[in-house]
């Protein structure tokens, strides 16, 4: 493969503290090497290494590529009338996933798997590398399987949340749709699934429910991350570190006990202001988890009904502007935490032996991301060292 050397970087966010300065590890007037889709070498630019061709950064800022590890992109049909309900004063249920799901369960699969790829090539121009997929909008054993088939395609970080709500036909007998996501649906997702989820929440599953669903997932070979705290106080994150669950997500309703518990444990708080805003509801208290020690991703929780966005510079602007972190804090959250939430260790960073997903910004430095929002201010993309 060709390696390609990208010069003239005015600041380089490697994510890699041994590589440059304070935890994002940033290098000024740096170069770096990608060589066989990897990163090969980084250093200061007048001492770069010859490659077969050159990109030249101009000033540029350049970042590891964005890792957005909770979207629903597998859906069908439309929810403009409920987003414009709610900026008239309607308050947010989570009710109309079941509009998305009739919706999704007629459309046929080429409809399907054209909105995943419309959303996933609109996320890459903004700087997403790497993308986690739900399903979730089908609710049945076989449109859970083909939404699952569906997102695999797209990317290998598919999480199986048949327990996404209970659907109108089991109303009546939400124990019995608990036990066909543990049982017949869940073998159908196994094959094209990574990871196994649960909204844990009023109005959804409850604590018992949600230990069920991801003790089954587990025991089929899937690993756990949990939609915690986003309605209102519960459960979901004393569930998600007690299962040892790679993330918790939407955290906007926590007790000083949920903080504490996820500062002592591995799971990665996933906080998803796309949602906050497109809702209207309170944002999560970035601040409050940060000094707690708490390790944050954020994510867009790209879906037609609650936050229909795919941009991650969006994500890093509110997480600044209405999160109190700070520019730096939420770079790092959209890239190195996004990665430990899927618990990879390939992507998210710029270090030697990473894989080349790469963002040139059309900005001298990271911090613009949150100073100029709005501004489409990813000039070019690299993913796996090939130029999109």
């Amino acid at each position: 493969m060709t390696s390609m050397a990208v010069t003239n970087i005015g600041e380089l966010v490697t994510n890699d503290p041994a590589a440059g300065h304070g935890r994002l590890g940033v290098l000024p007037d740096a170069a770096l090497i990608v060589d066989d889709g990897r990163v090969a070498w980084v250093g200061a630019n007048a001492l770069a290494p010859a490659a077969d061709t050159v990109l030249d950064a101009q000033g540029g800022a350049v970042l590891p590529g964005f890792v957005d590890s909770h979207t629903h992109l597998v859906f069908a049909g439309d929810r403009a009338a409920e987003f414009a309900a709610r900026m008239a004063g309607e308050r947010y249920t989570g009710g109309g996933i079941a509009t998305t799901v009739a919706a999704t369960r007629a459309a046929p699969d080429e409809e399907l798997r054209a909105t995943v790829e419309r959303l996933r090539r609109e996320a890459l121009r903004q700087g997403t590398t790497t993308v986690e997929i739900k399903s979730g909008y089908g609710l049945t054993v076989p449109d859970e399987a083909r939404m699952l088939r569906i997102a695999f395609e797209a990317s290998p970080e598919t999480t199986y949340l048949g327990a996404h709500v209970v659907p109108a036909e089991y109303a009546d007998r939400p124990d019995d749709y608990v036990a066909l996501v543990c049982g017949a649906m869940l073998d159908a997702a196994v094959p094209y699934a990574r990871w196994v989820d649960v909204f844990c929440e009023r109005g959804a599953f409850d604590a018992d429910q949600a230990r069920a669903v991801l003790a089954a997932g587990v025991a089929a070979g899937l690993a756990p991350r949990v939609h915690a705290n986003q309605l209102g106080p519960g459960p979901g994150v004393r569930l998600a570190v007690e299962l040892g669950a790679a993330s918790a997500d939407h955290c906007t309703h926590l007790s000083n006990a949920d903080v504490a518990l996820l500062a002592g444990s591995s799971t990665v708080a996933t906080l998803l202001p796309g949602g906050e805003f497109s809702t209207r509801s309170p944002y999560p208290d970035a601040r409050r988890l940060l000094d707690a020690g708490v390790t944050v991703a954020l994510a867009t929780d790209c879906n037609p009904g609650s936050s229909y966005t795919s941009s991650m510079p969006l994500c890093v602007a509110l997480a600044v502007r209405e999160m109190r972190m700070t520019p730096a804090e939420a770079v790092w959250a959209a890239t190195a935490g996004g990665a430990q939430a899927l618990r990879r260790t390939d992507i998210g960073h710029l270090g030697i032996g990473a894989r080349a997903d790469v963002l040139l910004l059309d900005a001298p430095s990271h911090l613009h991301l949150a100073y100029r929002p709005g501004v489409p201010l990813i000039r070019h993309v690299l993913h796996n060292g090939v130029l999109t």
